[in-house]
């Protein structure tokens, strides 16, 4: 049976903008109805404070359901776990620009692998002109640290996902940005390589998960007495090829169908 998830990638955005108490780019998608709902209960009407989005890449719902164990990590720092649709093509561009704008590929203009500067706004222009402060920190050349540049806030730019995530710790000890989204495409790469299900990519998603793991518990240590919420946010799935490889960018379940977690904090 061809399942679709009924929530949307697109919703991401709204849900980060309304939970900061801000204004969503123009044209956005409404927010995520289940997010939103637990929020209330949650935060009692109160602003988030900070937010850490981190962005594996490919990370497929399926890949969750059969392989559950190694969400360990990720599940033990959650208090929600939402399946969500991404857009088509289903490929990292596209989907990270959902994502981050709230619209959907032919609105906001990414419709195919290509990485150019999005003149649309997005969830960084919102919190740049609330007087907010967000910073992506990402491999240099990857989708995220292509299609978001241009804008007045910051960057890093790194070699490999190591280098990102000890980047990440060391601004989150620092505790100058409201927003830090964190890029992670080592999964995708290793399942490109050679599969989904194989040794290497799965070994790749412990990975993920600990990388997750230890950015969660650095921002509850930092951000203690603060509202805050970390959430990890895969932008599609993937599937496997003949001869032992993976892809993705097709309209089928096991691309378009992920998983988001999100865990919320009060001060």
């Amino acid at each position: 049976m061809d399942e679709r998830n009924s929530l949307r990638i697109a919703q991401t955005c709204a849900t980060i903008t309304e939970l900061m108490g801000i204004e969503a780019p123009k044209g956005a998608d409404q927010a995520n109805p289940v997010v939103m709902k637990k929020a209330a209960a949650f935060y009692g009407g109160e602003k988030v404070e900070r937010v850490l989005m981190y962005n594996p890449d490919a990370i497929a719902l399926w890949v969750y359901q059969k392989y559950t164990e190694k969400f360990a990590p990720v599940i033990a720092n959650s208090d929600i776990a939402i399946p969500v649709l991404s857009v088509m093509p289903s490929v990292t561009p596209v989907c990270f620009a959902s994502m981050y704008t709230g619209l959907m590929p032919q609105e906001h203009g990414i419709q195919a692998y290509v990485k150019p500067v999005l003149r649309v706004e997005t969830l960084f222009d919102s919190l740049i002109r609330a007087g907010k402060k967000p910073i992506i920190i990402s491999t240099a050349g990857d989708s995220i640290s292509e299609i978001f540049k241009e804008r007045e806030m910051d960057y890093i730019f790194c070699d490999s996902e190591d280098e990102v995530n000890e980047n990440a710790l060391r601004i989150l000890e620092e505790d100058r940005y409201d927003l830090i989204t964190v890029y992670n495409g080592n999964f995708d790469a290793t399942m490109h390589r050679y599969g989904p299900e194989s040794a290497e990519a799965l070994a790749q998603l412990d990975h993920n998960a600990a990388a997750y793991e230890k950015l969660c518990q650095k921002a509850c240590e930092v951000w203690k007495g603060k509202n805050h919420l970390e959430a990890f946010l895969p932008d599609h799935g993937c599937h496997a090829i003949d001869g032992d490889l993976g892809a993705h960018g097709l309209d089928m379940p096991e691309d378009m169908n992920i998983i988001h977690f999100y865990s919320l904090h009060k001060n």
